[in-house]
């Protein structure tokens, strides 16, 4: 059966990434929570998933431009109308608050250009935050960089390459090959097909899909069998599923 994420929490419905979001997403039976990890000028890992803080009024400003202090000073919830005002969360109490609740997929962020010490820092804070990794606690990255590195420093945590739109099967068979200890790979709903599963499934691995929004997208990951589909609007996933 195909497991349901909630997309940075329940994201449709409260501000993206904030305590709100999460809660909200839980008033659903779904399966697990996916969330981004960023680290500040100051070295701690917090939940954020843009380029820059423009949903909060500073274009060009970066989370890595802020210590935390300054940042547990704005309102992270500004950008959703209505929302009551939202703090940043670090990561430690997101995992803290949640890891019992349901399962979790923690995403490691990283800026182009982002100094490799920084990123590493990042990624050594969330494999802690995370601990003993099983299938309930999975680490995914766009950055495969970020991923050898967490390999390195925990060979057992099972970690998940999230492929982008214009990555075919081809890629992702010529990816697992390569680099054998990946637990799986998060797709693209616009390259999920047989193709794909069938790619991923001869080589032993897991599938996650992403941007999984419209009834003609969860359907296509439910009928295909994914393992985890992340979507914006998890309460209509699970009722297609239940269906």
């Amino acid at each position: 059966m195909s497991l349901i994420y909630a997309h940075r929490g329940a994201r449709r419905e409260a501000a993206e990434n904030t305590r709100s979001a999460f809660d909200r997403a839980l008033d659903y039976p779904i399966d697990g929570i996916e969330t981004d990890i960023q680290l500040t000028r100051d070295g701690v890992c917090v939940l954020w998933h843009d380029d820059d803080l423009k949903k909060l009024g500073l274009p060009g400003t970066r989370i890595d431009d802020c210590d935390l202090s300054r940042l547990q000073a704005m309102d992270f919830a500004a950008h959703f109308p209505g929302a009551a005002k939202g703090n940043v969360m670090r990561l430690q109490d997101f995992v803290a608050a949640y890891r019992a609740r349901c399962r979790l997929l923690l995403e490691i962020k990283r800026y182009p250009g982002e100094a490799e010490a920084r990123q590493q820092d990042k990624v050594a804070q969330t494999l802690a935050a995370a601990g003993t990794g099983s299938e309930r606690m999975l680490v995914s990255s766009f950055d495969l960089d970020s991923l050898i590195h967490a390999h390195r420093l925990a060979p057992d945590f099972p970690l998940v390459l999230n492929l982008e739109p214009e990555h075919d099967a081809n890629f992702a068979q010529q990816t697992l090959i390569a680099h054998p200890w990946l637990h799986g790979l998060c797709v693209h709903i616009a390259t999920l097909d047989e193709g794909m599963t069938g790619v991923v499934r001869e080589g032993g691995k897991r599938i996650a899909v992403y941007t999984c929004n419209s009834d003609a997208q969860i359907g296509r990951a439910l009928r295909l069998g994914v393992d985890i589909l992340i979507s914006d609007v998890p309460q209509q996933a699970l009722q297609m599923r239940a269906a």
